[in-house]
């Protein structure tokens, strides 16, 4: 049991962070359709398009100061109980 929450966990942490990032860094897209690859972001119903130079980095960066930040916040919380 306590496995599957875990995986519940982290697929909704996936999720979250796929839309915040996506929000963040993709700016030449419309709408929010959007598909995740392991190597990267591509839009859904737009193949061959390519992204700019901020937009190729941005989404590693953002990824990076997210967990971060939830591996901070857990770790706070662990400490309070």
């Amino acid at each position: 049991m306590q496995q599957e929450n875990q995986k519940m966990m982290v697929s909704q942490m996936d999720r979250k962070l796929t839309s915040v990032c996506w929000d963040k860094c993709i700016t030449g897209t419309q709408g929010r359709t959007y598909v995740k690859f392991c190597s990267g972001f591509a839009t859904a119903g737009t193949p061959g398009s390519k992204f700019s130079s901020s937009e190729t980095t941005c989404p590693n960066n953002c990824a990076h100061r997210f967990l971060g930040m939830s591996m901070m916040i857990a770790k706070r919380f662990l400490q309070m109980q």
